[in-house]
């Protein structure tokens, strides 16, 4: 996770560059028409590939906690979790698309309340973990040695079955590919980019300074609590939303629980929102 701050440099250098007129201008300005041709491309998969993929990590967190609900109310039938997904994602495609189509406008304030939001959510869920630690104790977190390591099926992909995964460095690689997702909190900087005084650089840093803190800080935090408090029998149900999982198996009232539960899954949606 540290190698955001690598990404948030290179944010850092494109706000001192940006003018008006798009990632096309920009580029074509600084480097050339054909640099611009495949920044656009660039972002365009960057779109294509993520829009979804976020849209699925959103609907996951609401599944979840619909599941969560219904289980604790016995309610049937019970909603098949990959249907209700794929067409949350769809729906949340169709809607940026459609959105783009009418050129919503960013704005800063926008990205401050999204950020307020999801700070108030992450002191929260700290905070609680660390009751939750304290007052019940925690399991061990496993050293990270090869003999630790292991991949599932989907994690591995086009690898499964060569020897290329004993390979420390390798096996790094596929755990750093995994997180790239993670550090995309940076991508806000471009999109408000224009609200920002001369000069942006040094009236960007303090938004830069929080990103670097609260991205590898928050996600690392939850992995390290996820192993930390969910039984191990458990912990598969949520690797698809931890925090959902983790909210679950804190202390206090159930229906706090569920209340912090759907806080979460609001942070998500304006998360998925916002960027």
């Amino acid at each position: 996770m540290l190698l955001s701050y690598g990404v948030r440099a290179v944010y850092t250098e494109s706000c001192s560059m940006f003018v008006r007129g798009g990632v096309y201008r920009v580029v074509r300005v600084a480097m050339g028409a054909a640099a611009a041709r495949f920044s656009v491309s660039a972002l365009l998969f960057d779109y294509v590939l993520t829009g979804p993929i976020r849209g699925v990590s959103a609907g996951l967190y609401l599944a979840g906690l619909i599941d969560e609900v219904r289980q604790h109310f016995h309610l049937v039938p019970r909603i098949p979790a990959s249907s209700f997904v794929v067409g949350f994602a769809l729906l949340v495609t169709l809607y940026f698309w459609r959105s783009n189509l009418i050129g919503i406008p960013f704005s800063s304030t926008k990205a401050l309340r999204i950020m307020q939001t999801t700070a108030v959510m992450v002191v929260l869920l700290i905070v609680w973990c660390l009751l939750t630690i304290f007052k019940n104790g925690y399991q061990p977190v496993p050293a990270p040695t090869m003999a630790n390591l292991h991949f599932s099926n989907e994690a591995l992909g086009w690898l499964k079955g060569t020897p290329a995964t004993e390979i420390t460095c390798i096996a790094i690689l596929i755990g750093l590919g995994h997180s790239l997702l993670a550090m995309s909190g940076e991508e806000s900087l471009a999109q408000v980019y224009r609200e920002i005084e001369a000069p942006k650089t040094q009236k960007s840093h303090p938004r830069r300074t929080c990103d670097f803190y609260l991205q590898p800080g928050v996600h690392s935090l939850v992995s390290f609590f996820a192993v930390m408090i969910i039984p191990d029998a458990d912990r598969p149900r949520y690797f698809d939303n931890l925090i959902s999982g983790l909210s679950m198996f804190l202390i206090g009232p159930y229906a706090a629980k569920i209340v912090f539960h759907a806080f979460v899954v609001l942070v998500g949606v304006l998360i998925l929102w916002g960027l």
